[in-house]
């Protein structure tokens, strides 16, 4: 199984719920990382304001920054290579790189999708 390593922005926390204004895309990413760790995948975070070293010790990450900046962020290495930079990877491509059976996707009420091969 794949190895996921996730470089964070500098965050408070990792889950999206800290501070004043919650940021829904770091809630969803941080359910899916736990959904993805519950299935036997290797994911971790490091976050810029509290792991510096993590970030200034693997060469692709930091050629990254040294380039574009902290904008970057977030960075997602995939056995050591860059798989996706500037966002948050999906639950399909966490369960993609990590080797995972895909999430069943299930329609929400009213969206008009029926049968199996809607979603």
């Amino acid at each position: 199984m794949s190895r996921i390593q996730v470089f964070d922005p500098a965050l408070c926390c990792n889950t999206g719920v800290c501070g004043t204004e919650v940021d829904q895309a770091l809630v969803t990413f941080a359910a899916d990382v736990e959904w993805a760790r519950q299935h036997g995948a290797a994911v971790d975070r490091y976050n810029l304001a509290q792991d510096p070293t993590a970030f200034a010790t693997n060469a692709a990450v930091l050629t990254l920054l040294e380039r574009t900046g902290a904008k970057v962020l977030p960075v997602v290495l995939v056995d050591g290579e860059v798989a996706m930079a500037g966002r948050y990877p999906d639950r399909t491509e966490l369960a993609q790189w990590a080797g995972l059976k895909p999430p069943r996707l299930i329609p929400m009420a009213g969206s008009g999708c029926a049968g199996p091969d809607c979603c």
